[in-house]
């Protein structure tokens, strides 16, 4: 299959190099990957541009800096770099993140998984960061990691790209809008990749990382009995009390300011409705184990 890539990056002269080098060891290459320099001040495009010397598939995109910034600018800059392949030929279209790096038959797995099943519509993998990993009991295989994301393009197509949501969750909305329009969406943890950039969730976020979490749960749609069982069960696990605590009170917070939802109510239904189906599960399963 041939796929495409587009990496908005801002100031990733730490990383990006890693994320290039396992990009040029690729068994299967892309066809373009366009990295979108979205304002970067700090050596980023002088990295890309040494490569593109050698590789002239990569392809080194400047976007001048913006007055606003917030998660939709990552949007903005994607769909920049969507301009440059929207009229090639390919099957796969990937969003993937400028620091992260993998092994050289990653992209080639994920590739395989489309051509097995013609109804897959978005793929990727899980990360690993600072050894952590998702818990899969609340973050399902259904959904897939914005570090890479990769779409097949008629599914991209059918959802209208990505939304440009300024309080974030642009690759959530784009996953479960693709499943509510009947494509499949699978993480396969098979493969990893590594995340090499701190992210402010989990266990070791600060604690005003994790109230923002649970607000921003609600302002997409999270269902209040999820978010409730969520929490938790981050509680049962000691030292981290105080995680599903500040989660659970970031939600009641949302709820009780009646924050706008930024995602669509038929989204929101969608989502929620999943919840629960996996809540359910969930329940038996434990019931079933004792």
């Amino acid at each position: 299959m041939i796929y495409v890539l587009i990496t908005p990056a801002r100031n990733e002269a730490a990383f990006i190099e890693l994320t290039i080098k396992s990009m040029i060891a690729q068994t299967h290459k892309p066809l373009q990957w366009i990295i979108v320099s979205d304002g970067s001040t700090d050596g980023t495009d002088d990295i890309v541009k040494d490569y593109i010397r050698s590789y002239p598939w990569i392809e080194l995109l400047r976007k001048h800096e913006r007055p606003e910034r917030n998660f939709a600018g990552k949007v903005f800059a994607f769909n920049a770099g969507y301009d440059r392949v929207k009229a090639a030929k390919y099957d796969i279209i990937g969003n993937l993140d400028a620091d992260i790096t993998f092994d050289e038959d990653y992209m080639e797995f994920l590739l395989h998984r489309f051509v097995e099943n013609p109804q897959l519509g978005v793929a990727g993998t899980p990360f690993r960061e600072d050894n952590q990993q998702y818990d899969y009991r609340f973050a399902s295989t259904d959904h897939v990691s914005g570090a890479c994301q990769l779409f097949r393009r008629e599914c991209f197509e059918a959802i209208g790209g990505y939304t440009p949501l300024k309080a974030g969750g642009i690759d959530l909305a784009a996953v479960l809008t693709a499943r509510m329009k009947g494509w499949q969406a699978r993480t396969f943890t098979e493969k990893t990749s590594i995340h090499h950039k701190k992210t402010q969730t989990g266990n070791h976020a600060s604690l005003k990382a994790l109230f923002h979490s649970g607000y921003h749960d609600y302002i997409m749609g999270s269902h209040p009995l999820w978010q409730v069982s969520r929490s938790i069960y981050h509680m049962s696990k000691k030292p981290y009390l105080l995680v599903g605590a500040s989660l659970l009170t970031g939600y009641i917070w949302a709820m009780i300011a009646r924050a706008e939802r930024t995602v669509p109510p038929e989204l929101a239904a969608f989502r929620g409705k999943d919840q629960m189906r996996r809540l359910k599960n969930m329940v038996l399963k434990y019931f079933e184990s004792n």
